[in-house]
């Protein structure tokens, strides 16, 4: 079963192949078809994203100061906009189903300041 946290629940339906490194990149392209495949367990905490993470040091974002931190608090946000708890079990398709509804919350708290909003922002799915 795949585990996300909470803001890759959202962002990763933007994603289209770019990353950190390519390690990295490949790792998301797996997730995506395995989440696509079967149930998704939400979490607040790394998840199989971060697993290759170049970031990632003792389970938590060593990225910038204060990076964990904020990512804690996007991963709170989204669980919430998704309706999903830490644990929680869905569908992939069901997160997709509800982006749209809950999207423009979003888009308005953690897109514009986001390091990936330019890749995001040729997405299709981002654009409707």
């Amino acid at each position: 079963m795949t585990k996300l946290r909470g803001h890759h629940l959202i962002c990763l339906h933007f994603f289209r192949g770019k990353g950190y490194d390519e390690k990295f990149v490949e790792n998301l392209k797996k997730v995506l078809i395995k989440a696509e495949k079967g149930p998704v367990t939400a979490c607040s905490g790394a998840d199989d994203i971060c697993r290759a993470c170049p970031y990632l040091k003792g389970g938590i974002c060593a990225q910038s100061e204060g990076s964990d931190k904020e990512i804690q608090a996007m991963d709170e946000m989204a669980l919430k906009l998704l309706g999903l708890k830490d644990g929680g079990r869905t569908e992939w398709k069901a997160i997709k189903k509800r982006l749209p509804l809950i999207f423009p919350a979003w888009l308005k708290s953690w897109c514009r300041g986001c390091d990936w909003r330019e890749a995001c922002r040729k997405n299709p799915f981002y654009k409707a």
